[in-house]
């Protein structure tokens, strides 16, 4: 209920807010006069998965419906953004796996005034199993990969089976321009991951942090932040029956290039430490806090990579836990119609009590598409992901080799071909 509550107030907040805007703001006009409504663009999919899985679920196949709505207003003082993917899988052969609706909305309101811009951004993800690739989490969809993009929000690094995780994470940015190069930033965040069927950890968080971004020149900007993170968990079978609480503090230095227009870098480092209510539970734990990334983005290809080092909520199965996650892909368009994706990851999730476990999670997929028409395309994917674990035996946790064979048709708009 109090999650419910949360959720639904923060939802009817951002639509009153944004829709007392769109009242007052006059509409944006085109080189014709015309009024802009935005830049949307859509896809629909259907596709048959087979799942190669040596549990007592056996090899099921599956059938997948499966939709994407893309919508950017194009207003520079309100800038608007909504992406959702979702659908529905179900059991044609075999013994149902993840069956059942899978969903994730990203939306993202802003208001940029002259010295300073608000950003406020709501990520929520409903999925049949932990989040895998693509924008819905879901594999075997046949929606793009190996491109950059919001994730579902789940923190879920442990890989699991037929389990259903709602995740939300709700987001408040604040900048103000000191001078023209120095920009003062202030934002908070709420997240929280719940297990409907009982079989995994409910965890919930609230952040806060502060920093300073200077701007080098053009190309290079420098920032230093301070960031204070509040996570608890619920009594469950996974922390003894007790329900408790840490905490998380970190001081980072954060610098930011952009070579050309193509390629971007970002690496963040400092220190981050933990305290926490049990420490049998949650120790006081030290560590470094690493953000890396590169990007890049020409007209016919994409490419990413980024490593991830540090303290999170425990990913549903720990209370806390210390995080390792490497990711990377490459997207290829070839003569307009053939487009080609390679994507691959690597997790490692080691729990911070005192006596605990860890998980080490490793995903490969390649997916080709060929466009049939302006419209109509057809595509085939292939889906590795491969867990060790010696964590406490859960069926519901992947301890093995696990693939997914796909193939179907899609039908998108033009606009969603351009992207």
């Amino acid at each position: 209920m109090k999650m419910t509550l949360k959720l639904a107030t923060i939802l009817l907040a951002v639509y009153a807010w944004t829709t007392t805007q769109a009242q007052v703001v006059p509409a944006a006009t085109g080189p014709s006069g015309l009024p802009v409504i935005g830049n949307m663009s859509y896809s629909m999919r259907y596709s048959q998965a087979a799942f190669l899985y040596g549990g007592s679920e056996g090899n099921p196949v599956s059938s997948i419906l499966s939709a994407d709505v893309n919508y950017v207003h194009p207003n520079t003082r309100l800038p608007f953004n909504l992406s959702y993917g979702g659908g529905y899988m179900w059991s044609i052969a075999g013994q149902s796996l993840g069956t059942g609706v899978f969903q994730h909305l990203f939306v993202s309101q802003g208001l940029v005034q002259r010295r300073w811009n608000i950003l406020a951004s709501e990520n929520v993800s409903y999925t049949p199993e932990a989040p895998i690739t693509g924008f819905s989490g879901v594999a075997g969809t046949g929606e793009p990969i190996g491109t950059s993009g919001t994730s579902p929000a789940s923190g879920q690094s442990i890989l699991t089976i037929n389990t259903r995780t709602l995740s939300n994470a709700a987001n408040l940015e604040l900048g103000y321009n000191l001078n023209y190069a120095t920009t003062l930033n202030v934002g908070g965040g709420w997240q929280l991951l719940r297990f409907p069927d009982g079989n995994g950890m409910d965890s919930e968080g609230e952040q806060a942090n502060v920093g300073i971004t200077r701007r080098l020149d053009a190309r290079n900007s420098i920032a230093g932040q301070y960031m204070f993170s509040h996570f608890s968990y619920s009594a469950s079978s996974y922390d003894g029956g007790v329900a408790g609480s840490f905490d998380t503090n970190a001081l980072t230095v954060d610098y930011q290039r952009s070579w050309n227009r193509q390629l971007n870098t970002n690496i963040s480092v400092g220190p981050q430490w933990t305290s926490g209510s049990d420490s049998s539970l949650v120790p006081p734990t030290k560590t470094i806090m690493v953000n890396a990334a590169i990007d890049y983005q020409f007209k016919a290809e994409s490419a990413n990579l980024g490593y991830n080092h540090g303290i999170n909520g425990g990913a549903g199965y720990l209370p806390g836990a210390t995080v390792d996650t490497v990711t990377g892909g490459l997207s290829r368009l070839f003569e307009r119609t053939l487009t080609i994706g390679i994507t691959g990851s690597y997790e490692r999730t080691a729990a911070l009590e005192n006596v605990g476990g860890a998980s080490d999670a490793r995903f490969g997929g390649a997916q080709s598409a060929m466009q049939l028409g302006p419209y109509f395309s057809v595509f085939a994917g292939y889906t590795a992901i491969d867990q060790s674990t010696n964590l406490a035996p859960q069926t519901n946790v992947l301890n093995q080799l696990y693939q997914v064979i796909s193939f179907g048709v899609a039908y998108s708009s033009r606009e969603a071909r351009r992207r």
